[in-house]
């Protein structure tokens, strides 16, 4: 089972995240696909490559999708979709997220929703000062 992944994002964060875990994992075990929304670019055009793009990575076992801010432009195009059943959206992408879903290909796509949001949050913490000096 395999589960597609669309990063939605603006400018280019989502294409640095995903390069960044390739080089960390030396792979990309899932099907992804970036779409760099800038402030430029018309709703309406990012809707018609996202239903493109959404067709691609589909693979009969759903697609989640990742966005970098909840009500932004991003995210709003991404929920527009989301009242599908095979689509789940996740929003305040990080690199934790994103590695945290790479690192459990098999998964279906509720659990994998699951793990984003899990990574996501877990990947956010207070760094306390331990004495250590460079």
């Amino acid at each position: 089972m395999t589960v597609g992944i669309l990063l939605v994002s603006h400018n280019n964060i989502g294409t640095e995240l995903i390069n960044t875990a390739k080089q960390m994992l030396s792979c990309c075990p899932l099907p992804t696909k970036v779409i760099s929304i800038q402030t430029k670019d018309s709703p309406e055009a990012i809707r018609i490559e996202m239903d493109e793009d959404l067709k691609m990575l589909d693979q009969g076992h759903g697609i989640l999708i990742l966005t970098d801010m909840f009500g932004s432009t991003p995210s709003n195009i991404a929920c527009a979709v989301s009242d599908r059943t095979d689509i789940r959206v996740v929003s305040g992408l990080n690199l934790p997220m994103l590695i945290r879903v790479l690192n459990y290909p098999g998964l279906d796509l509720e659990e994998l929703e699951v793990k984003a949001l899990s990574g996501g949050q877990d990947g956010v913490v207070r760094c306390h000062h331990t004495g250590y000096s460079a």
